[in-house]
């Protein structure tokens, strides 16, 4: 059983390195290409030069018998979906992170830059079921209890279901989100799910991955199990034939990924545990940004 002590410290020691980075410009770049549902009436005022001619009231205008125009403001308000995978995969890192730490990491710097920006949060955690969901709410209490579930959640499935997650956020997230699909994506077909997702929400898909998974030394015959369902296979790693054929496997996979998200206008951050997760985050803001303001 886990100290609740070292618990804590590890959620306030990433609150505390995930907000720095925040407040570090991520807030403001989460703000700027993420936007709300519309927008929102608020007053009628007298037309002034400048005014576009297109929001003059005409009623309240024939009535004041003086130009009046509508303003309107930007609704800010977003619901986002943490759906993050916590199958059995995840536990694996060839360095100091694994995948799933990773995904608790960038997951947090997105919860606490929707909390700056007044939006609210959920969290969805899933293996060959959805595993656990917690509903779309507001404040630091609540992002820390996401934390705390990414972090330390025990899944019951070892295996990877995204077809099932997208399915049961399309029956209960009814407004318009932004989800981000945080996984390594080692998973059977999800793309009829994707494609209804990618219709009714934002969908960002963020590839967790760790080159120890298809770039392996030559260290001999050595047996890999796979960490969902267990299955083992002796392989040769002396071999250059075979360490190519694992690494073109994985290539293969990867791309046929990417092809699948373009073809349904999902946007790519790739995120691995040997590189700063920072350069591609900030990446994809800036590419936004630009595809925004074309």
């Amino acid at each position: 059983m886990r100290d609740p002590k070292e618990i804590l410290k590890k959620i306030r020691r990433l609150e505390l390195r995930t907000r720095r980075l925040v407040n570090a410009g991520f807030a403001g770049q989460y703000h700027s290409v993420f936007k709300g549902r519309g927008m929102n009436f608020e007053e009628v005022r007298e037309y002034a030069a400048g005014d576009e001619i297109r929001s003059i009231d005409w009623n309240v205008t024939a009535r004041m018998n003086t130009p009046y125009v509508k303003k309107f403001t930007e609704e800010r308000e977003l619901t986002v979906m943490l759906v993050v995978d916590v199958s059995a995969s995840g536990t694996f890192g060839s360095v100091e992170l694994s995948k799933r730490e990773l995904a608790a990491e960038v997951a947090s710097i997105l919860a606490f830059s929707a909390i700056n920006n007044n939006d609210k949060v959920g969290l969805l955690l899933f293996s060959d079921d959805v595993e656990l969901f917690i509903p779309p709410k507001k404040g630091r209490l609540h992002t820390l209890r996401l934390i705390r579930e990414m972090l330390y959640f025990e899944p019951k499935g070892r295996g990877t279901n995204m077809a099932g997650a997208l399915d049961y956020l399309n029956r209960v997230i009814n407004r318009r989100a932004v989800l981000f699909l945080i996984s390594d994506f080692i998973t059977p077909d999800f793309s009829k799910a994707l494609t209804v997702s990618s219709r009714r929400h934002d969908v960002v898909a963020m590839p967790v991955s760790d080159p120890g998974e298809s770039g392996f030394p030559d260290v001999g015959i050595i047996t890999l199990e796979d960490a969902e369902t267990g299955q083992q296979i002796d392989i040769n790693t002396g071999s250059k034939s075979v360490r190519r054929g694992l690494a073109d496997l994985e290539e293969v996979r990867r791309k046929s990924l990417a092809r699948l998200f373009r073809s349904r206008r999902v946007d790519i951050v790739p995120l691995s545990t040997t590189e700063d997760y920072l350069l591609p985050l900030r990446a994809f803001f800036e590419q936004r940004e630009r595809r925004l303001a074309a």
